[in-house]
């Protein structure tokens, strides 16, 4: 396994200035993953997917049962075949070496892969809405559909990341697009600006909690999330001069978007599309936060004697190298240096030895947060083990710190 640590490097980003020669490719090194990443498109399709897989069985007369099946192969895909394959093929442990990062970061084929997640999940959910209105599926293959549509949602979320998080304004803004289908387009302010400063403190509302529970947690997380992302902006608009409720709020002008998205399918295609709509996009977002629930599980950033917390280091995120998840997120998992170095590209994130690391990819640690009981066990000793078992270190859900202490005193 070949692992960096996290220098600073040219560039959080690696970019070159405008104006300057493009990077030039140094010999010796090639990225093994680089067609693997068209694979990471393929939850943007996977409502034309199954639509096309039940088409084919019912015209050549195949088991009811399976066409039925076919409808939930969104979830099915998500929370049973990327963990099976997780487990197949492993963990990745490949890192860019520092010297091909700049060229790899100018290198557009990379980006282009982000830019299509988009125009592939709006097809998908075209169809869905002409499948919701014009077809005789049954209620529970139209529920399997919108359930497989709120996967794409979800994963649309980190394609709208993963874009949102760059310089230019063209991906920025193809990133609230992306956003406008789970209706989510807080999030672009809500996690660049909110989060990723207040990440790991009990301050950050997306930072979950050691004691406390993924339910919990969604409860206490996502209505604070609007408005921070809201404050935000209304802060930075009157240091211009400018209402907040001005066009350039990036809040509103997010929200805007999705009602011109949202309005457009309804003209098209009527008002019985909302239910449909609302569960997938309810999916989408519980898939997103399920995912914040992981990433930063009871780290904390210490408080220094000035008052401030220290730096955000590898040390406060969990990690999860496996090769099958990374290639279909964008390796959201090699979360330590994606928070080193935000506007980094996907395809240049590091595995870091000093992360902490989950027991498994995003997947199965979903599945294993939705049973409680099971998470605290796992996580919970995980997390002490790397804080040699002083809670006092962690970042506690507030009223069980001395039961948790009580519980892990060595």
């Amino acid at each position: 396994m070949t692992t960096t640590q996290n220098p600073a490097h040219t560039a959080n980003g690696a970019s070159t200035s405008p104006g300057t020669a493009p990077a030039k490719r140094p010999p010796g090194w090639k990225d093994s993953k680089k067609y693997a990443w068209t694979f990471s498109l393929v939850p943007a399709a996977i409502p034309l997917i199954v639509w096309g897989v039940a088409s084919w069985l019912k015209a050549i007369n195949g088991p009811d049962l399976l066409i039925h099946v076919t409808w939930w192969a969104g979830p099915i895909a998500v929370f049973i075949l990327i963990p099976l394959a997780d487990v197949i093929l492993g963990r990745d442990g490949e890192n860019v070496p520092e010297e091909f990062v700049p060229w790899l970061e100018e290198t557009k084929y990379y980006r282009v892969v982000t830019y299509l997640y988009f125009p592939i999940m709006l097809a998908s959910l075209i169809a869905c809405c002409y499948l919701w209105t014009s077809s005789d599926l049954l209620m529970i293959d139209r529920l399997g559909l919108a359930w497989s549509m709120g996967m794409s949602s979800g994963i649309g979320i980190v394609a709208a990341h993963e874009l949102g998080h760059k310089k230019g304004s063209f991906e920025r803004w193809m990133g609230k697009i992306t956003l406008a289908v789970p209706a989510y387009g807080h999030f672009y302010i809500e996690h660049n600006k909110g989060h990723h400063v207040k990440v790991a403190t009990p301050e950050d509302p997306v930072s979950s909690r050691m004691g406390e529970n993924v339910y919990t947690y969604l409860v206490r997380s996502i209505p604070h999330q609007i408005p921070r992302a809201w404050n935000i902006e209304k802060k930075r608009l009157a240091r211009k001069g400018k209402s907040q409720f001005h066009l350039s709020n990036e809040v509103l002008n997010a929200w805007l978007v999705t009602v011109l998205v949202w309005g457009g399918l309804f003209i098209a295609f009527g008002i019985y599309i909302l239910p449909w709509m609302l569960i997938q996009a309810v999916l989408g977002i519980a898939l997103l936060e399920f995912v914040n629930y992981l990433e930063h599980y009871g780290l904390l950033r210490q408080m220094q004697p000035d008052g401030r917390y220290e730096r955000c280091t590898p040390e406060h995120s969990w990690n999860s190298d496996n090769l099958t998840t990374n290639i279909f997120l964008y390796q959201l998992q090699r979360h330590s240096d994606h928070h080193a170095n935000p506007t980094r590209r996907y395809q240049s994130l590091r595995s870091d030895v000093k992360a902490p690391e989950l027991p498994a990819g995003y997947a199965t640690m979903i599945a294993m947060a939705s049973i409680p009981p099971l998470w605290f066990k796992v996580m919970d000793s995980r997390l002490m083990k790397h804080y040699n078992y002083d809670v006092s270190k962690a970042n506690v859900l507030p009223g069980k710190e001395e039961k948790l202490a009580a519980r892990w005193q060595r």
